[in-house]
């Protein structure tokens, strides 16, 4: 499991990429705890299909997710997990724990991992 810090200013966003699994069944979920009013998380718009060769049956497609700053002095953990939705008990094949802080002011830069 990854674990991450960033810290936001209100408005600000932060872009998360995550590797995808869809030919094999599993998709990523998000669950915000904390300060849930804080932050959005969203999936990003796409620009639809990239140029290029197809991509063969079965090959990783990655996500991106957008965490928005909302409220000034919060703080939100996302918890995101890939999971395969018919078996909800089994444990995630990958996850990312992202802790944000929102701050009134300029970003500051994210602290290391």
């Amino acid at each position: 499991m990854e674990q991450r810090r960033v810290v936001l200013a209100a408005g600000a966003s932060y872009e998360v990429r995550l590797a995808g699994r869809g030919a094999l069944g599993y998709v990523w979920t998000w669950q915000v705890t904390g300060d849930a009013a804080a932050v959005e998380v969203a999936p990003a718009p796409g620009p639809g299909p990239a140029p290029g060769p197809p991509l063969l049956p079965g090959a990783p497609l990655e996500r991106t997710y957008v965490v928005t700053g909302r409220r000034a002095g919060g703080r939100a953990r996302i918890r995101f997990a890939q999971i395969r939705p018919p078996y909800p008990l089994e444990t995630p094949y990958d996850e990312l724990v992202l802790e944000v802080e929102v701050t009134p002011g300029p970003a500051a830069p994210a602290a290391g991992p």
